[in-house]
C-alpha cells in the first residue's frame, strides 16, 4: 500500500490543484471581489494573482509537501529573443518563458541542490557544491529551413514562404518536438514549435496564462504573415491538447482578422480528436502526462496486420495489456474528478466554444488525420466519426490508421509511413505549383 501512495501522490495532488483552480475560476467569474468591482471596469481579465487557487496552493501549501522537491519549476517570466534551432537569435522577435512565484523558484533551486551528489564528510565544510543554473523551457521556438534544402525552384520558394506550426501535446516540451521540426526544416520549411507548460493547463482559467500565451503566438504569426504577401501557414497538432490550441488560434484569427484563416494551407492532426468534453479521455491524457513512460498509454497493441490507410481493427482481436494497479487507481480518481470539472459552467462553456469552431467552422484547407487503433488515450472510433463529419461538410480530408502504434508515438514507431504521409499531404496542399510545372 505504501508503494501505491508513493507512485500516485504527485499526480493526485496536481489533479486536485487543477480541480480547485477550475472551481476557483468558475466562482470568481460569478462573485467578483470588492477590489475588482472598483477597478475592473476597464478590463475584462481577472488579476492573475487572485484569480486561481493554484497561486495560493503554490505559496502556502506546496512547501510542506515531500514531492515538491522533485518538481521542475520554470523561472519567473522574462522576455528574450526567440531561440533558433542551431542558429543565432531572430532579431526583434520576443518570446516569454513561464512565470512562477519566488517561493517556487526557491523550491526549484532546493530541488536541484538536493539532487546534487554529496561529497565526503571530510570535505563538506571546505568544498562548495556547484549548483547549475536552471534553463527554462521556452514557450515557442523558431526553426529556420536548412540551407541545403533551399534552391531556386518554385517549390523552394513556396516552402520558404510557409511556416509549419507544431502544437505540442499535454506535458510535451521543446525537446520532444525537435525531431518533427528537423524533418520539416530539412525539406525547406520554416517551423515554429509551441508548447504550454503543464502548470498553465492545470491552473487554466478564461483569460489566464494559457490563453495569454496562445494570444502571443497568434500575434507573432499575424506579424509574420503581414510582412509580405503570399506567406502561408500549415498547422501540425498533437493529441487533444494541441488540437484545442489550434481551435483557440482559429478563434483568435476570426476575431482579429478573418482573412488570416485563408492563409492556412493545411492542418495535420496527430492522435486526435475527441470532439466532446469526455472525462475518460481527459483522465487518460492526464494520467499519461503524469506517469510518462510508466503509463500503459506508451504501449502499443500486438497486431499482426500491417498498418495501412483506412484500416479498422477490432480491439477484441488484439492483445491488450492491462494497466498496473497504481495507474488503474489514478484513472478512476481522475475520471471522477473530470466528470465534475468538465461540467463546471465556465469550463464547459469555454470548451464548447472551441469544440464548436473546430467541428463546424474550420478553414476549407485539406486535413490529414494520423491515428491508431492501439491509442489508449484517443479512441480510434472517435477520430473516425469526426473524419466522417468533416467529409460530409465538404472539406478535403484524408486519414491514416497506424493500427498498432501508441498515442503520439507514430513517428518513432513507423517513421517511413509517417513521413510519406506528411510528404504527400504537403505536396497536395502547399506545393501545387510543382505539379503544374
Amino acid at each position: 500500500m505504501g508503494s501505491l501512495s508513493g507512485v500516485i501522490q504527485r499526480p493526485l495532488m496536481a489533479a486536485a490543484a487543477f480541480a480547485m483552480a477550475s472551481v476557483s475560476a468558475d466562482f470568481s467569474a460569478k462573485l467578483p471581489s470588492p477590489e475588482q468591482t472598483e477597478t475592473s471596469t476597464s478590463s475584462s481579465l481577472l488579476p492573475e494573482s487572485n484569480s486561481s487557487l493554484v497561486a495560493l496552493i503554490s505559496d502556502s501549501k506546496l512547501a510542506n509537501l515531500s514531492f515538491v522537491t522533485r518538481i521542475r519549476v520554470p523561472l519567473p517570466s522574462f522576455y528574450s529573443p526567440v531561440p533558433i534551432s542551431g542558429r543565432s537569435f531572430v532579431p526583434n522577435e520576443l518570446c516569454s518563458s513561464v512565470a512562477s512565484s519566488p517561493l517556487m523558484v526557491n523550491l526549484y533551486q532546493s530541488a536541484e541542490l538536493a539532487k546534487a551528489p554529496k561529497p565526503a564528510a571530510a570535505f563538506q565544510e571546505s568544498i562548495p557544491i556547484p549548483i547549475p543554473a536552471p534553463v527554462p523551457d521556452v514557450l515557442y521556438r523558431w526553426h529556420l529551413p536548412e540551407p541545403i534544402a533551399l534552391d531556386v525552384s518554385d517549390c523552394s520558394s513556396a516552402k520558404s514562404r510557409t511556416v509549419v506550426v507544431l502544437l505540442g501535446w499535454l506535458g510535451s516540451k521543446q525537446k520532444h518536438l525537435k525531431r518533427y521540426a528537423e524533418w520539416y526544416t530539412s525539406r525547406g520549411y520554416h517551423v515554429i514549435t509551441f508548447t504550454l507548460p503543464m502548470v498553465d493547463i492545470i491552473g487554466y482559467q478564461a483569460g489566464g496564462k494559457a490563453e495569454q500565451n496562445v494570444n502571443m503566438l497568434v500575434n507573432h504569426l499575424a506579424d509574420w504573415l503581414e510582412e509580405e504577401h503570399g506567406k502561408n501557414l500549415v498547422f501540425h497538432t498533437f493529441s487533444n491538447t494541441g488540437w484545442l490550441m489550434y481551435g483557440a488560434v482559429l478563434e483568435k484569427f476570426q476575431k482579429e482578422d478573418p482573412s488570416l484563416m485563408e492563409r492556412i494551407r493545411g492542418c495535420i492532426v496527430d492522435s486526435a480528436p475527441v470532439a466532446a468534453p469526455d472525462p475518460q479521455v481527459w483522465a487518460s491524457g492526464f494520467s499519461a502526462a503524469f506517469l510518462k513512460k510508466h503509463s500503459i498509454a506508451t504501449k502499443g497493441f500486438a497486431i499482426s496486420s500491417e498498418s495501412d490507410m483506412g484500416v479498422s481493427v477490432d480491439k477484441s482481436e488484439v492483445s491488450q495489456p492491462k494497466p498496473a494497479i497504481t495507474e488503474a487507481a489514478l484513472l478512476v480518481v481522475l475520471e471522477k474528478l473530470f466528470d465534475v470539472v468538465l461540467n463546471l459552467p465556465g469550463v464547459n462553456r469555454r470548451l464548447s466554444d472551441v469544440l464548436g469552431l473546430l467541428s463546424y467552422e474550420q478553414p476549407t484547407c485539406p486535413q490529414l488525420y494520423i491515428y491508431s487503433s492501439a491509442d489508449r488515450v484517443i479512441p480510434a472510433d472517435s477520430v473516425e466519426s469526426f473524419i466522417e463529419k468533416q467529409k460530409r461538410s465538404g472539406r478535403p480530408v484524408r486519414a491514416c490508421n497506424f493500427v498498432s502504434t501508441p498515442h503520439v508515438d507514430h513517428f518513432r514507431n513507423d517513421p517511413n509511413l509517417y513521413t510519406s504521409q506528411l510528404s504527400q499531404f504537403l505536396e497536395d496542399c502547399v506545393l501545387t505549383c510543382c505539379k503544374h510545372s
